[in-house]
């Protein structure tokens, strides 16, 4: 994937959440990647993680993340 094709689709508070929802668009067969500015992992807490797709996937994305998010009781 090219950097000016991707659009960040959510963010996160964690490398891991991030990575939960990588699975679940690799699952429908959407690409994507996650960007983190945490000095390589060093520093975990200094930001938010982005999940990038490109950008004609971004509604489809959204869409997955959607349908598959927990339902809080």
């Amino acid at each position: 994937m090219k950097s000016p094709d991707l659009a960040v689709v959510s963010t996160f508070p964690s490398t891991a959440n991030a990575q939960i929802a990588k699975g679940i668009l690799d699952e429908v067969g959407i690409e994507s990647m996650v960007r983190a500015d945490n000095a390589g992992g060093m520093y975990p807490a200094i930001g938010t993680v982005e999940l990038l797709v490109r950008s004609e996937d971004v509604e489809r994305a959204k869409d997955a993340l959607q349908r598959r998010r927990p339902r809080r009781h």
